[in-house]
C-alpha cells in the first residue's frame, strides 16, 4: 500500500507517521483513503507542532502538501510531506520551498508580483503601508538582481536553485516554509519515541 522506498524516513517511522495521522484525523476506524486533514486542521498542526505562524505561508504549505488538489491532505501526502520536513535532502527541501513560493501560478516561475506579495507578507514593520510597500519594492529589485540569472524579470527553478546553492541562507528568502531543525528534532522525538534507534 505504501511505497516506503520513496521516502527518506524508515519503514517503521512511516508507520508511526501513519498512526499519528490517524490520531490527528480522529477517525482511526475509517479507511484512510476517505480520511484527511482540511486546511484549518493542517494549519493548526503547522502552528502547534512546527511553530509556523505566517498564515499565508501556512496556506501555501498546505497546497504544496496537497498534491491531488482535493483540499484535503491524505495519509500518503502527509507521509511524503513530512518526509521532506523531517529528513529531506537539501535538494528535496529546495524543490519544496520553490513549490511553496510559486504556488499561485501554473507557469513554474516566481513573478515580480509574487515576490512583492511574499516579501510584504513576511515584513512586520511598524511603518505605514505606503512606506512598507516602497521598501518592499526596493527589496524586490535587490532580490531579482541577486536571483534572476537569466534577467527575464522572474525567478525560475534554475535561478532559485543556483542562488540557493551559492548562498544557502536564501532557501527561505520569501518566508518560513520549513520547520526549524530543533522543532523537527522535538517532533521526531514525539512521533518516533517508542522506536528502537538501533
Amino acid at each position: 500500500m505504501y511505497l516506503y522506498f520513496h521516502f527518506t524516513v524508515k519503514k517503521s517511522e512511516v508507520e508511526c507517521l501513519i498512526i499519528l495521522f490517524q490520531r490527528l484525523v480522529g477517525r482511526g476506524d475509517v479507511r484512510l483513503d476517505n480520511a484527511g486533514l482540511d486546511r484549518n486542521a493542517f494549519r493548526t498542526i503547522l502552528y502547534s507542532l512546527f511553530g509556523m505562524t505566517d498564515e499565508k505561508l501556512m496556506n501555501r504549505v498546505f497546497f504544496a502538501f496537497d498534491k491531488d488538489n482535493d483540499n484535503c491532505i491524505n495519509v500518503n501526502e502527509w507521509v511524503a510531506g513530512l518526509s521532506v520536513f523531517l529528513r529531506g535532502t537539501f535538494e528535496e527541501k529546495l524543490k519544496f520551498c520553490f513549490e511553496v513560493y510559486y504556488l499561485n501560478g501554473d507557469d513554474g516561475y516566481i513573478s515580480r508580483e509574487e515576490i512583492f506579495d511574499l516579501l510584504r507578507n513576511s515584513l512586520h514593520q511598524l511603518s505605514s503601508k505606503e512606506e512598507t510597500d516602497e521598501g518592499v519594492k526596493e527589496l524586490v529589485d535587490i532580490t531579482l538582481k541577486k536571483m534572476d540569472y537569466d534577467n527575464d524579470g522572474k525567478i525560475s527553478f534554475a535561478d532559485f536553485e543556483k542562488a540557493v546553492k551559492e548562498e544557502k541562507l536564501l532557501l527561505e528568502v520569501f518566508g518560513q516554509c520549513l520547520p526549524e531543525a530543533k522543532i523537527c528534532l522535538d517532533f521526531e522525538a514525539l512521533a518516533f519515541r517508542h522506536l528502537d534507534t538501533s
